[in-house]
């Protein structure tokens, strides 16, 4: 089965958010949907949430899933607040979101009011799990490097990897976030990516445009193997580890890191209001 794949691109954060649905019954799931935070104003803003119910409502797509890859740290997810149009409609992560969630607890001080066991999310989806969207089978992937708890989703011949797996031309994802590991993405892209059929087609998580090209999104697993110029099928995995460790090196936190992960670990949803009707993000200091 070819799904039907409609991609949404939010520029300030250079992420894509995609709504994928069933050629023949208009069965959908969304895949990574985005808020927009101003930050000088500490404020969200709905529009690309709004852009994609809008084309849901427009061509009579039933939606059934929201699905994150991952808790985010450079954006915040839309999930939560797109749900809340479609009822019924549910919102599911990898499993090991659990581990994300109990790490940035302690970063954090969340205390033991912020619970650790991924309640705040619909569902939490193990390796090999096979989701019903009404017609459309989605099969989750553990591929873990990036963060812990990275899934990919792999509906019919396409494949959504979230950060695990960039554009030929840019490459892979960052490994230095906690618990991240190079030698852990290089098995997640090399043992369960690669060894998909060549052409299975890749959606990717972010396009930061290299060069100033003009946005892409889609490749397919023989290209990544072929070109992707940080972790091709032939790069060994020592190659590849001492690679993305020097590049890692040289990287700067994601401009939203703080209040994204706080938000995005919480399901979408905003920490609970404190005693004079406000609600707050934590940032660390460093001194």
């Amino acid at each position: 089965m070819t799904p039907v794949v409609r991609a949404f691109f939010h520029a300030p954060t250079w992420t894509l958010t995609y709504v994928v649905h069933h050629p023949d019954t208009r069965d959908a799931v969304v895949i990574d949907a985005v808020l927009d935070y101003d930050p000088a104003a500490s404020r969200l803003h709905p529009k690309p949430v709004d852009d994609i119910a809008a084309y849901l409502r427009e061509t009579g797509l039933e939606l059934h899933w929201i699905l994150d890859t991952h808790a985010h740290a450079d954006h915040f997810s839309g999930s939560r607040a797109l749900a809340d149009r479609f009822p019924g409609t549910r919102v599911g992560v990898g499993e090991r979101i659990v581990d994300v969630q109990r790490m940035f607890g302690s970063v954090f001080n969340l205390g033991s009011d912020f619970p650790t066991d991924g309640r705040q999310f619909d569902a939490l989806l193990p390796d090999g799990a096979v989701l019903e969207a009404g017609a459309l089978a989605v099969r989750v992937i553990a591929t873990p490097g990036h963060t812990p708890a990275c899934v990919s989703y792999l509906i019919g011949d396409a494949l959504f990897t979230g950060d695990a797996l960039f554009m030929p031309d840019y490459g892979v994802g960052r490994c230095d976030f906690p618990s991240g590991s190079a030698e852990v993405l290089y098995d997640s892209i090399v043992d369960r990516i690669y060894t998909l059929p060549d052409a299975t087609r890749v959606f990717v998580g972010h396009d930061y445009q290299p060069g100033g090209r003009e946005v892409l999104w889609e490749s397919s697993v023989g290209e990544e193997k072929r070109q992707n110029v940080q972790l091709r099928a032939a790069t060994s995995k020592a190659e590849f580890v001492e690679f993305r460790r020097a590049r890692d090196r040289t990287l700067g936190a994601p401009r939203l890191l703080y209040p994204s992960v706080q938000f995005n670990i919480n399901g979408g949803r905003m920490p609970a209001a404190e005693s004079n009707g406000t609600t707050y993000l934590k940032i660390p200091l460093r001194a």
